[in-house]
């Protein structure tokens, strides 16, 4: 059974920091391509950051660009998201999710397979 657990939400000021992890337990891991997505209460679920199976390429949206970096330890089976210089906007329930598609960046939702429970963050003005 697949699992993806999201942890290191939280409330922080903006122009702050955090970091997001995605626990999985996926055996092959390393052949996941991975992905972050957000959503904010009353709008749909948008695509943040992407990352391939051995982290050699990654993708952002616009509005995390320069901001937000993703990374990957595959020997800890986990994903980050490195988040710096957090505005009010990005306030939203974060969540990982696994597209079994290891050498391809996906943005949207439906390429991926598996989906953690997801994790608030808050930034406040």
């Amino acid at each position: 059974q697949v699992q993806l657990v999201e942890s290191g939400g939280g409330l922080v000021q903006a122009g702050g920091s955090l970091r997001l992890s995605c626990a999985a337990s996926i055996r092959t891991f390393s052949t996941y391509a991975m992905g972050w997505f957000r959503q904010a209460p009353g709008k749909e679920r948008e695509f943040a950051a992407a990352i391939n199976w051995n982290g050699g390429s990654t993708y952002y949206a616009d509005s995390v660009k320069g901001r937000f970096a993703i990374s990957r330890d595959n020997a800890k089976n986990t994903l980050y998201l490195q988040m710096n210089s957090l505005k009010p906007e990005d306030t939203a329930v974060y969540y990982c999710a696994a597209n079994p598609a290891g050498l391809r960046i996906a943005v949207r939702p439906e390429e991926y397979k598996y989906w953690g429970q997801g994790t608030q963050v808050t930034i406040s003005s």
